[in-house]
């Protein structure tokens, strides 16, 4: 099974918020999902990022491929730096 660390999009139209989710690649973007691990608020000055960092390195070790976004986020948030 390939596996994605992907966005999942939540919240209200025009009010996006966002889960970081572990979910099969072949699964639509906000269909089922295995993990949780974190949200992404991209509306505040700065936007929140908010992660499990412990979890994130576990799928990350485990094979779990990030989309392009999720890279993004996660060297911001500073996740990537120590591997």
């Amino acid at each position: 099974m390939a596996v994605r660390i992907r966005l999942r999009r939540m919240g209200a139209k025009k009010r996006p918020f966002y889960r970081v989710v572990v979910a099969d690649a072949r699964a639509p973007r906000d269909g089922r999902f295995v993990d949780t691990l974190g949200t992404y608020d991209p509306l505040p000055d700065p936007p929140a990022i908010r992660l499990d960092v412990d979890k994130v390195r576990l799928w990350l070790a485990r094979g779990a491929q990030p989309s392009e976004p999720v890279k993004r986020l996660f060297a911001r948030a500073g996740v990537l730096q120590d591997q």
